[in-house]
């Protein structure tokens, strides 16, 4: 039998609070810095000290569930009986469990049904954390899940509703949120009920948004992005590379916008060099690698293999989108290029080791002192291993708008398809294929999970060289054996010039009906078929001996002696009694 009780919980004294004893119980009086003046019963803790105890405003179920498990359940009753109406539901439900009317999951799904959806998020972003995902995935999800829950009224698990959010999904369609959004808001949802399914205890049963329809990403794009060509590269990497520098030696507002300021110090100009340097550098390996930004700015110089036969930097699998990790070959000119990016690095590292003073430590201070110390500290013979490669700014895309514009490389092309940072990773898909690397090589080295996303996504077929490809079929001439194209035959039997005999049997290969005493396509007089002279012509319609019927037309009817053809292709009269009578 099950019961129903208010729990209890000790606190230290409140601050101010004095001890007062009625009906030989000790008692704590206070006053709160806001509110009436509040008394609670004291105990003695297990440290000895004066506690007070706190008793909660709402009523806690007590039972055995049908597994025979003792369990507490917070009934959110503050008067008894309703809580005992709680206690009641739950101890007939585990009698059903008892029976085999219901599942333990079953159960334990109607026990979450009333649980608020704030406390399943928590679970559920526990969840996500513990697996491992990217933090900005995990607080957009979040925030995903919150926005649909306060717009659709769901505050519990009871209150998830289909409808509901197909409902609010075509109202952010007539808002012009893209497919793509609207799908990452479904997908949110989708994970989450999947969650709950899959969670011991079971929280759902089943998924309530697993039928609901995605928007077709393709009909509704609104990132369009292109693949730049080789020229636009190498504008882009020259003018990366000297832009830090002409910007801050010319004048870039007001009056004097252009014109030359005041010669820059060489410790600047050097600062803006190495900029630019890095800048530049940048690129070329996104655009080489196929690296995502925050994959670039997460690789440490320590997963770098420069000096080998084959360079390669390992990507680390918890800096990698798919969280695989990957080791990634580098081209031999890249490769050249980042040691000599790192090798300036230890100089300048170096450097700074040698003009630095030596610290020293005062005994009788009781500090460290470096007044008056010159010597060298340790000097660095390597760069630490988890040493960024590169600084890459959190606005590099503001960076490469400023530099496409400064290349004359349009941020928009004809079709609207734009530039941007994740633009040079369909630049490195695009020059794999235009450079004849099989499909599925391509597919390896760009990290994707199938071929059509290397092939119809990452692929820009603007720059694929399909005209030269035509160059690779097999020539086939059209020609006859004589030597004439079979275009110029074709004429000469259009205009009548060609001589051949096959151009004689042409005409009479088509028949005309409803012209009983005309040939074909040429008329023969009766009289001209007896004539050895217009055999040839009379072929266009002769009578068939095999054909145990009466010609089509009347010129063939009245000779009918006239029936078989010689070696010479000459009529011959027809022995045949049938034929003649």
């Amino acid at each position: 039998m099950g019961t129903v009780y208010r729990k209890t919980a000790t606190k230290p004294l409140p601050a101010g609070a004095k001890i007062i004893v009625r009906k030989g119980q000790r008692f704590a009086e206070w006053k709160p810095a806001k509110g009436k003046t509040r008394t609670a019963p004291v105990t003695i803790g297990q440290d000895g000290t004066d506690r007070i105890v706190i008793t909660a405003r709402t009523y806690t179920a007590k039972y055995r569930d049908g597994s025979g498990v003792v369990r507490e359940v917070p009934t959110g009753c503050r008067d008894e009986t309703a809580a005992r109406s709680v206690l009641g539901d739950l101890e007939r439900r585990a009698e059903l469990v008892k029976a085999g009317v219901l599942t333990a999951a079953e159960d334990a799904v109607a026990d979450n049904q009333g649980t608020p959806l704030a406390d399943h998020f928590a679970a559920f972003i526990d969840h996500q954390k513990a697996k491992g995902v990217v933090p900005v995935r995990v607080n957009n999800t979040l925030t995903q899940l919150r926005r649909v829950a306060a717009d659709c009224g769901f505050s519990r698990l009871a209150d998830l509703d289909t409808v509901k959010l197909e409902r609010w999904l075509l109202d952010r369609e007539s808002e012009d949120m893209s497919a793509g959004t609207r799908n990452q808001y479904r997908g949110a949802w989708v994970t989450f009920c999947n969650w709950c399914m899959t969670s011991n205890p079971p929280r759902l049963l089943s998924n309530p948004f697993a039928r609901v329809p995605k928007a077709d990403e393709k009909a509704d794009p609104r990132r369009k992005r292109r693949a730049l060509s080789e020229a636009e590269l190498v504008k882009l990497l020259n003018v990366a590379r000297r832009r830090p520098l002409l910007d801050m030696a010319t004048v870039r507002r007001g009056k004097r916008k252009g014109e030359a300021v005041a010669k820059l110090g060489d410790e600047t100009r050097r600062r803006l060099e190495v900029l630019g340097w890095e800048r530049a550098l940048t690129y070329k390996t996104l655009v080489l690698t196929g690296l995502r930004k925050g994959e670039l700015a997460s690789l440490a110089v320590g997963r770098l293999d420069l000096d080998t036969d084959t360079p390669c930097l390992v990507l680390d699998a918890a800096d990698e989108k798919n969280r695989e990790g990957s080791t990634i070959p580098l081209r031999a000119d890249l490769a050249a290029d980042l040691r000599e990016w790192l090798a300036y690095r230890l100089q300048t590292l170096q450097e700074v080791a040698r003009n630095a003073p030596t610290v020293r430590f005062d005994r009788e201070a009781g500090r460290a002192d470096s007044k008056g110390s010159t010597g060298p500290t340790s000097i660095p013979v390597k760069l630490p291993a988890d040493a960024l490669l590169f600084t890459v700014p959190a606005g590099l895309l503001r960076i490469l708008d400023r530099d496409l514009k400064a290349a004359g490389i349009p941020k928009r092309d004809e079709r609207g398809r734009t530039v941007d940072v994740h633009a040079m990773r369909h630049t490195f898909g695009t020059l794999l294929s235009k450079g004849g690397v099989a499909p599925r090589t391509a597919q390896a080295a760009m990290r994707h999970s199938t071929i059509d996303l290397t092939m119809n996504v990452y692929t820009d077929p603007r720059l694929l060289d399909v005209h030269g490809a035509l160059a690779a079929l097999p020539a086939l001439p059209i020609r006859a054996e004589d030597g004439q194209s079979d275009s110029g035959r074709i004429v000469a039997k259009a205009t009548g010039t060609d001589d051949s005999r096959a151009s004689q049997f042409a005409p009479g290969f088509a028949p005309t009906t409803g012209k009983p005493k005309t040939l074909q396509s040429i008329p023969v007089l009766l009289s001209n078929l007896k004539s050895a002279d217009v055999a040839d012509e009379a072929l266009a319609v002769s009578a068939c001996v095999v054909k145990r019927k009466d010609p089509l037309t009347t010129a063939v009817n009245g000779s009918s002696e006239w029936a078989a053809l010689d070696s010479n292709q000459r009529l011959l009269p027809c022995e045949d009694s049938a034929l003649t009578n």
